[in-house]
């Protein structure tokens, strides 16, 4: 027998050591649970009918202190872990496939996300306050997802139990008890946290839980790359007023998957009860970044009279309409599409606020909707614009819809268009706001006054 058959043998027999002691691992996690808990594999101890419930979890100082000591570890191989739920949960229960950007598992960008909210978490257990805004943003993408109480069984379930097989005899059984009390606490936050939003969105005149059947009634092209799409409820009932700068959720079957795929986007119009607007970027295939479902799906195949399926507006991003203090909106790329929406929201209400409109964009060709902004800011002097083109062409010398070239540079803008007292809202790549962010900082712009919206995973 030759050596690469050896090595196969040993392979496999090693392969089947750990599938059975994952196994065992597995059936440890589940007969550690409470009996007398309806769910006895780790989960949530929360009626899914009554979230009021899950505050009743009781967590020790001894577990407390058990699950922060455990955050440096999180921090060095909490990737490990999340990759490992991941296989196993979808494996295992691959309906859970309809909840999940499958082009965020297949890069690995999903379980890096998890991965950090999961060390976030046990670094601030003692501090729970420290994570309200994180709570209030994965509980809006959340919501806008569908999530039910009993998904969190599931997680909790699977979370344990990768916890436990990436680290081994290295988590002491007292220590992945605190993990079991944790997660019930973390699970009980997010099921208050999602079902105040659903009951909200029920009281809401004209809104909805769930999904709503929308038609397209008209797809314009904004750019090379962004599509804007108008969407009529097929039910012909009022649409729910949204506050600008929030976002739904659109859920597309994709055939040759068999699965549905879900994707936010932001409401890139001003309020209006006949129609929400989307504005859509197609996103390319990028080296090993594999092309967007949905995004060509919506490109390519969703004509007008198609039918798609949206949930309720949500997000705790959006303009402070009651503020009188001045405005600064700056973005990058498909980020306008919120910040549109806060504009012309601005100029329907006939607000008086100074409005610092600033946007980084590659090129005239993918720099959407500026001929609106052209008029808006033709029509408003409360308006001022500066627009950074990365490079130009011919036509964009000639149309001038540009101030710069180059990237987005804070410093060479006017300092009356970046007043101190201003409301600030950025969206944008990660790396475009953590330098936007830092700039405004050093510019002397207190942190409550900057608020962000971040086009990745959560």
């Amino acid at each position: 027998m030759n050596s690469n058959r050896l090595f196969e043998l040993a392979r496999k027999r090693e392969a089947e050591k750990a599938r059975i002691q994952a196994g065992k691992n597995l059936k440890e996690i589940e007969s550690d649970a409470d009996p007398n808990d309806s769910d006895s594999d780790g989960d949530s101890n929360c009626d899914s009918n009554s979230a009021s419930d899950c505050d009743s979890v009781n967590i020790s100082a001894r577990q407390i202190e058990l699950v922060k000591a455990t955050a440096p570890v999180l921090a060095n191989r909490g990737v490990e872990i999340t990759t490992h739920f991941y296989k196993n949960m979808l494996g295992d229960n691959p309906e859970l496939k309809n909840l999940f950007n499958l082009t965020h598992q297949a890069t690995g960008a999903q379980a890096a996300a998890l991965a950090h909210a999961v060390w976030l978490y046990a670094d601030n257990i003692d501090n729970l306050d420290g994570l309200k805004s994180a709570i209030s943003r994965i509980g809006n993408k959340h919501a806008s997802l569908g999530v039910k109480p009993d998904d969190y069984s599931i997680v909790g379930k699977y979370l344990l139990f990768s916890i436990k097989s990436v680290l081994g005899d290295s988590i002491d059984d007292e220590t992945l008890e605190s993990w079991k009390e944790a997660y019930k606490q973390l699970a009980g936050v997010f099921i208050k946290t999602e079902g105040d939003l659903y009951k909200s969105a029920k009281n809401t005149p004209g809104g909805w839980s769930d999904w709503r059947r929308f038609v397209v009634s008209k797809k314009i092209q904004e750019s090379n790359e962004i599509i804007s799409f108008y969407l009529t409820p097929e039910d012909g009932n009022l649409l729910p007023n949204f506050k600008p700068g929030q976002f739904v959720t659109v859920r597309c079957f994709i055939p040759e998957l068999s699965v549905f795929q879900l994707r936010q986007y932001s409401l890139s119009d001003t309020f209006d009860d006949k129609y929400f607007r989307i504005s859509v970027k197609r996103e390319y295939a990028i080296q090993d970044k594999p092309e967007g479902y949905i995004s060509n799906i919506l490109h390519n195949s969703v004509k007008e009279g198609s039918v798609i399926e949206v949930s309720m507006p949500y997000g705790d991003f959006f303009l402070n309409v009651d503020s009188q203090d001045p405005v600064v909106l700056i973005s990058g790329g498909v980020g306008l599409t919120p910040m549109m929406s806060m504009l012309k929201s601005l100029i329907k209400q006939g607000s008086g606020r100074k409005i610092s409109f600033i946007h980084a964009a590659r090129s005239g060709e993918v720099h959407a909707m500026k001929e609106d902004l052209e008029f808006i800011v033709k029509e408003n002097p409360q308006v001022s614009k500066v627009v950074f083109y990365e490079s130009v062409t011919e036509k964009d010398m000639k149309n001038k819809t540009y101030d710069h070239i180059g990237r987005i540079n804070l410093d060479i803008i006017r300092k009356e268009l970046l007043p101190t007292n201003a409301d600030y809202y950025l969206c944008g790549p990660i790396q475009f706001m953590t330098i936007q962010k830092d700039k405004l900082r050093n510019l002397g712009i207190q942190e409550d006054r900057i608020h962000s919206e971040i086009f990745s995973t959560s």
